[in-house]
Formats: structure tokens, C-alpha cells, sequence
């Protein structure tokens, strides 16, 4: 295959959807990567319709066994890989004295574990690549913390970690590390707030409104493009200005 080759995990809705959807319209050939089978074929069966070379890896990124299977399989579909956005993310909110520690365990696991297992994983394929990029989409709230969220905070700012010390580990090799911190965006995370946490969120926003998860899109898209080759170990915020 002569086309690049993307990963997107969380992929089939919100953010994951969004991104991965920019990067076919990019020209990436896709491999989408969700724990729900069914409505990720669906969406891959959507980007096909759309003219987009998709495949679903059913996976649960959290779990080695299935991250390296899923890899095995991407090599066998298409023998080579370019780019790999971590997108995969659920919260437990609660205040930390009531926080249960399953709820801790769940959040660290599929948000921050599944940054180390599936980057890990993408290693062998992605530095064969000229263009290697690895996208880690982290949040505001591992940058300024949030009441409530310890354990999203405490993943997120880790896969921001995470982030530098990979940059610098593979820079050498002309792999590109970098994380995309969204503010508040609309999405099925958000969408379950009330009137009155919209009204609290948006007046900690400078510019007075939600991002969309194309807005998310568009800066992973360009961090994965060639003109972003001298860009490693950053923090991208598309945030409103939320984190100033």
C-alpha cells in the first residue's frame, strides 16, 4: 500500500469520529478502533460510503492481549502504519472522597494504560514510516485540573507526560510525539451536563462557547501532516483559551 496508513482509537463517535473522518478526507487510508463491534462497523461501513478506505479492529485498549492483536491484524490489512491518534477515553466523575477505586482503576486504565499499550504496540510499524506521528488527545483538565474529575485529571495529565518522554525517546528517529488538550467540546461526554454546569463551563471559556470536534480534527490533521515534520512534545490546546 502506497497510501498512509492512520490508527484512531475511540473511533467511532464524537472526537474519535470526527478525527478519524478528517484524516480519510486527508488521504489516510483508516483503521478505526473501538470496544463496540457493531457500531464500529457500522461507521467504517459510513466512511467507506463516503469514499473512504476504512477497517474496524474491534479492541479494548486497555487489554495487551487485544492491543497486540489488533496490530497483527493492521500489518496483515495493510503493511504499514504512519500515524496513530490515542483517542480512547471514558470518565467516573466524583468528588475524591466518595471516588471508588474501580472508578479510579477504569479511568486510568482506559485513558492513560491504553496511551502506553497501544504506542508501545504501534512502535515496530510506525518507524518504518517517513512520517511517523503519534497524536495523544489529552484534555484542559490535565493542564488546570477540575473539581470532581481527579481521576480524568490525573489520566490526562499523565498522558501528557507520557507524551514528552516518548517525543524524546524517538526523536532521533524522526518520530513526531505530540497531545491535543480540548476544552470543553460538544460531544456525548458534555452532552449529559445540565443548564446550569453549561452555564458554569461557558463562563470559564474566554471565547464564550463550546469547540466542535472538528475543530479537534483540524489539529490533529495538522499535526499528522508533513508540514508539522520539526514539531514534537507539545501541547496543543483547542480550548478557547481556557487554559491562558
Amino acid at each position: 500500500m502506497t497510501k498512509p496508513v492512520a490508527l484512531v482509537t475511540g473511533a467511532q463517535r464524537g472526537i474519535g469520529a470526527a478525527i478519524a473522518r478528517k484524516l480519510g478526507k486527508a488521504g489516510f487510508a483508516l483503521a478505526v478502533a473501538a470496544r463496540s463491534a457493531e457500531p464500529l462497523k457500522a461507521f467504517a461501513g459510513e466512511l467507506a460510503a463516503e469514499g473512504i478506505e476504512a477497517e474496524a479492529f474491534p479492541c479494548d485498549v486497555s487489554d495487551a492481549a487485544q492491543v497486540d492483536a489488533m496490530f497483527k491484524a493492521i500489518q496483515e490489512k495493510f503493511g504499514r502504519l504512519d500515524a496513530v491518534v490515542n483517542n480512547a477515553g471514558i470518565t467516573r466523575d466524583g468528588l475524591l472522597m466518595r471516588m471508588k477505586e474501580e472508578d479510579w482503576d477504569a479511568v486510568l486504565d482506559i485513558n492513560l494504560k491504553s496511551t502506553f499499550l497501544v504506542s508501545k504496540a504501534a512502535l515496530r510499524l510506525i518507524l518504518k514510516s517517513s512520517q511517523g506521528r503519534i497524536v495523544n488527545i489529552s484534555s484542559v483538565v490535565g493542564v488546570t485540573g477540575n473539581p470532581g474529575q481527579c481521576n480524568y485529571a490525573a489520566s490526562k495529565a499523565g498522558m501528557i507526560g507520557f507524551t514528552k518522554a516518548m517525543a524524546r525517546e524517538y526523536a532521533g528517529k524522526g518520530l513526531c510525539v505530540n497531545a491535543v488538550a480540548p476544552g470543553f467540546i460538544e460531544s456525548d461526554m458534555t452532552g449529559h451536563l445540565n443548564e446550569a454546569q453549561k452555564t458554569a463551563a461557558l463562563s470559564a471559556i474566554p471565547m464564550g462557547r463550546m469547540g466542535t470536534g472538528d475543530e479537534i480534527a483540524e489539529a490533529v490533521s495538522f499535526l499528522v501532516s508533513p508540514s508539522a515534520a520539526y514539531i514534537t512534545g507539545q501541547v496543543l490546546c483547542v480550548d478557547g483559551g481556557m487554559a491562558m
